[in-house]
């Protein structure tokens, strides 16, 4: 064999092993599996499935702009425009459970000022489970009933706490009659202690709500109690509701059971006007009434119209325009009226707001 002959059957042996070893190493990859996002409607619109797992999610929230002029809630404010912006973002997640959906609640909010600060609040964060809610939430008191009328400065005469930690019991019987029982934290949320005299440095007894109510074809009702247990005095509400299609209205009552005193139920003012020296801004007394009206005009616009009253003598009015210019976009012009007749003061004030909501 000559050298040119072994040369070229060693080349030859080499290309063949060498593509049978590039034969074996090219391995096709199978494609991944795309896991689309899929609908979860068994708990009401905007929910989907988390990918890769059983739990469902809705995203929410609002951008809103305003501008107020002078204050409902305080007679002593004279801030020519007050503009303010806010954001919310509200997340709830929903998965079954042998015992029924497991639900959270979770809302931020971002305010910002003409100072030019910016302020974040966790709004809520619930769980909730077979009727059972646990979490921060606003209190029951004003939640079963429903809050007072569709404006914005609807607690002008206070209607009861906001945002405070709470367990809840909801029952729901299914032939119109609902009924609650709450044990809310003493120390969140907006109280009446030291008004009073009262020291809550040692106190540990929460505070106690509790409620009823029947609703049938056009008519409502409910009625809700709570207890301070730091003040020892608290409150109820009974509200009746009727919707005629041309128009809706409300009517609901407060007894405060010791007027000359403040409590959480019946005693003080969210706007923030409530001096220790002029209890008469913020107490209802011995009672307070709220009543209002609303009328669709069309699918667009509907106008509102609160009054209330309050055996301390407050009287607030406010009316307002509800103008959805699309689909979720909100423009609403608010006027009101407050009276301090006790203190001989009075005061109007107007707001505009622009609310997108998705």
């Amino acid at each position: 064999m000559n050298i040119k002959s072994l040369l070229l059957g060693s080349a030859a042996a080499l290309a063949a092993v060498s593509g049978a070893h590039a034969a074996d190493a090219v391995v096709a990859a199978e494609p991944e599996q795309l896991e689309y996002v899929r609908i979860c409607d068994a708990y009401g619109a905007g929910y989907f499935f988390i990918p890769g797992t059983e739990t469902c999610l809705k995203i929410g929230g609002k951008v809103r702009t305003e501008g107020q002029w002078y204050s409902a809630y305080d007679p002593n404010a004279r801030f020519g425009t007050l503009w303010h912006t806010r954001a919310e973002l509200q997340l709830q997640t929903a998965t079954d459970t042998e015992y029924g959906p497991l639900r959270t609640n979770t809302e931020l909010r971002w305010d910002w000022d003409d100072g030019g600060s910016t302020f974040t609040n966790l709004l809520h964060a619930s769980i909730s489970l077979g009727g059972f809610t646990v979490g921060k939430e606003d209190s029951q008191f004003n939640v079963f009933t429903g809050y007072a009328g569709d404006v914005i400065n609807d607690d002008v005469v206070y209607d009861g706490p906001y945002e405070l930690n709470q367990i809840t019991y909801n029952y729901d019987a299914g032939n119109g009659f609902t009924a609650v029982i709450s044990v809310e934290d003493t120390n969140s949320g907006p109280g009446a202690t030291g008004f009073n005299g009262e020291d809550s440095s040692d106190h540990y007894a929460p505070d106690v709500v509790a409620g009823a109510g029947f609703r049938s074809g056009a008519w409502g009702f409910k009625v809700v109690g709570g207890y301070d247990s730091i003040v020892e005095e608290g409150a109820i509400k009974a509200r009746v509701d009727a919707d005629f299609g041309v128009f809706s209205a409300f009517l609901m009552g407060g007894w405060n059971t010791d007027g000359d005193k403040l409590n959480k139920y019946a005693g003080t003012n969210t706007g923030g006007a409530c001096p220790a020296d002029r209890p008469a801004l913020c107490g209802w007394g011995d009672w307070a009434l709220w009543g209002g009206v609303g009328v669709p005009i069309n699918e667009k616009l509907k106008w509102n119209l609160q009054l209330a009253y309050t055996d301390s003598k407050i009287f607030a009015a406010t009316t307002n325009v509800k103008w959805y210019a699309v689909r979720n976009l909100l423009i609403e012009p608010e006027l009101s009226y407050t009276s301090w007749d006790s203190i001989n003061q009075d005061q109007w004030a107007g707001i505009l707001r622009f609310e997108r909501s998705f």
